[in-house]
């Protein structure tokens, strides 16, 4: 009990720590147990939002995404975004536990979306906590929990960036080992459909469509775009569903099939498709258009601080939010990518740790006049 007229000494930045870091681990496990399945995420963003409350905070809502701004936030200063989803793709079949049951085992936190993404998310969530006080810092910071990435969908971080405002960086929490991915591809998905004759299987008068299809599948399983990123390496295409034909005896007249490419920082997707265009004949149905790669200049200040701090960088193969943040950004968080996605996913409980202590030394390193 502290005497009415004599204050409380201030709680020393360890404690703190230690706090923040008892906060994120339960409200991890309470976002596991909250199923959160793409576009269908409203019970965890609640949860989130309810979380804020506590703090004696209140943050801004739109669809399934939540903002807040830093206490002293001021409009003639610059602003940094801290974003990361709290969605998750549907388990897969291989599950041997219950995925929405949080399980401590063996140092392992497991259960969907504890890799991907929760974890980054409640460690930039605590971070953020541990600076929105602070009156001396020279960037404002945002921080931001979204929907529907998994999805790409329209609800998500596009829904809010004109609200939040301008941005002049954004650091994305993803799982990448907290190394500082400075530059990732982007995704440029076809639907294409090969077209036949259709006819009687026992009979050679028709024209087999899904043979048109292998000829096409052959040409993107085989050809190497000539530009290759110093950072991304080379555009990689795979064939990843097919559907062709109706019954044994009947030769198909069409065969639809599904390319997931991922583009690097040497090609726009305009580009791709034209390429691809002159070099198949199957009709392209649809295509998305707008997931471009992003990357972060070498020399921006941000980088800098990461590598004072031991960071290493690298370039990313896989896709996040960042490709619909028009300022500089970066991607970072605690986890591995390898786990995302996969049955019995889990987070170590040292990299959640290791991820909170590592956003709080780069804001601090980062914001710090």
């Amino acid at each position: 009990m502290v005497r009415e007229g004599i204050k409380a000494p201030k709680t020393n930045r360890h404690m703190q720590i230690r706090q923040l870091k008892e906060q994120a681990l339960n409200l991890l496990q309470q976002l596991i147990a909250t199923p959160s399945f793409s576009r269908e995420e409203s019970a965890s963003a609640t949860l989130i939002e309810n979380f804020i409350q506590d703090q004696g905070l209140k943050a801004r809502r739109k669809f399934n995404n939540l903002w807040i701004c830093n206490q002293y936030y001021s409009a003639a200063k610059p602003t940094l975004l801290l974003n990361s989803h709290h969605d998750t793709v549907r388990p897969n079949h291989g599950w041997s536990m219950n995925p929405f049951q949080p399980v401590i085992q063996d140092g392992k936190l497991f259960g969907l979306g504890s890799n991907d993404a929760a974890a980054s998310l409640v460690s930039l969530l605590v971070a953020f906590l541990y600076h929105h006080k602070r009156k001396d810092m020279k960037y404002n910071i945002i921080f931001s929990a979204t929907g529907e990435e998994e999805s790409s969908g329209e609800q998500g971080i596009r829904a809010i960036l004109d609200d939040i405002g301008s941005i002049d960086l954004a650091i994305v929490g993803e799982p990448t080992g907290m190394q500082l991915a400075i530059a990732e591809k982007g995704l440029l998905v076809l639907r294409c459909k090969a077209k036949g004759i259709s006819g009687h299987a026992a009979r050679d008068v028709s024209k087999n469509a899904i043979l048109c299809a292998l000829q096409d599948i052959q040409w993107f399983s085989t050809y190497k775009f000539p530009l290759v990123s110093d950072l991304l390496g080379p555009v990689k295409m795979t064939v990843t569903m097919i559907k062709g034909g109706i019954q044994h005896n009947v030769i198909p007249g069409s065969c639809q099939f599904t390319v997931d490419i991922r583009i690097t920082d040497c090609y726009n997707a305009d580009e791709v498709l034209a390429i691809i265009r002159q070099n198949i004949s199957a009709e392209i149905t649809s295509c998305s258009l707008n997931l471009r790669a992003s990357y972060i200049a070498d020399d921006h200040e941000f980088v800098g601080c990461a590598r004072k701090l031991g960071i290493l960088t690298f370039g990313s193969p896989t896709l996040s939010d960042r490709t619909f943040i028009a300022a500089p950004s970066v991607k970072i968080g605690p986890g591995e990518s390898e786990r995302s996605h996969t049955a019995n996913e889990f987070v170590f409980l040292s990299e959640i740790e290791q991820g909170i202590e590592t956003y709080i030394r780069l804001l601090d390193t980062f914001v710090s006049p």
